[in-house]
């Protein structure tokens, strides 16, 4: 008795450890780890094993998730480093699979692209992985070698959210391939309550270097040489 109140005692106590541990990034990460096998379920759900489109949305949402997962144990993302409750994880996990309203309607209809339509697709897909993990790849190496300067060249020269940029290009791509509206609104929605409050506060606290101003005025908020 006393060795059985002992051990569940000192399980509760890791539990409600690991529970005051939680981060955003863990919630993040593990759902987009999930991405592949989520999809992979709608193709065997819809019967979709022939439908070329599923196929290729397979391919670039769940390897951008495993992309994802991989860029946050190799050089993490300091936002997504904040504690949260398990509550406001779960919070953040369903915001998230409003993105895979797009498999859904892929497989649900179903959807098929022609070759042209996924070839664009596709590269635009590419483009915006460019963009987003060689931005983050640059923002992380320059902070460790030269830390508390602000980055004003490279990827960053023209934009000051290159990484946002192509996050744009990769779920631009994820929607389009879905030939449906929601998945655009989702997009924008992401962008509206999300995204440009993130780059307002980073402009905020980026003004706090002499050069900034001048680094303002030569470049673009999220879109390069446009806005």
């Amino acid at each position: 008795m006393w060795n059985s109140s002992c051990f569940l005692l000192f399980r509760g106590t890791r539990i409600n450890k690991w529970i005051n541990n939680l981060k955003q990034k863990h919630f993040i990460d593990i759902h987009k780890g999930a991405t592949a096998p989520a999809v992979l379920l709608l193709i065997w759900y819809f019967g979709q094993w022939e439908n070329t489109t599923a196929w290729i949305y397979l391919a670039i949402h769940g390897s951008y998730g495993i992309m994802w997962v991989l860029k946050s144990a190799i050089f993490p993302d300091k936002t997504w480093e904040a504690k949260c409750t398990i509550w406001y994880g779960l919070y953040i996990w369903g915001g998230l699979s409003m993105y895979w309203i797009s498999p859904w309607i892929i497989m649900s209809i179903p959807v098929e692209n022609s070759p042209m339509v996924l070839g664009f697709i596709v590269a635009l897909f590419t483009m915006g992985v460019f963009f987003h993990y060689a931005a983050d790849m640059q923002k992380h190496a320059y902070l460790k070698l030269n830390p508390g300067n602000l980055i004003t060249d490279g990827l960053m020269a023209k934009c000051r959210n290159t990484n946002y940029f192509g996050e744009l290009l990769i779920y631009l791509s994820f929607a389009l391939m879905s030939r449906h509206w929601i998945p655009l609104a989702v997009l924008a929605t992401f962008m509206a309550i999300i995204w440009l409050p993130n780059m307002r506060r980073k402009d905020k606290s980026l003004s706090r270097y002499p050069e900034y101003a001048e680094y303002k005025k030569r470049s673009s908020l999220l879109i390069p040489f446009i806005w």
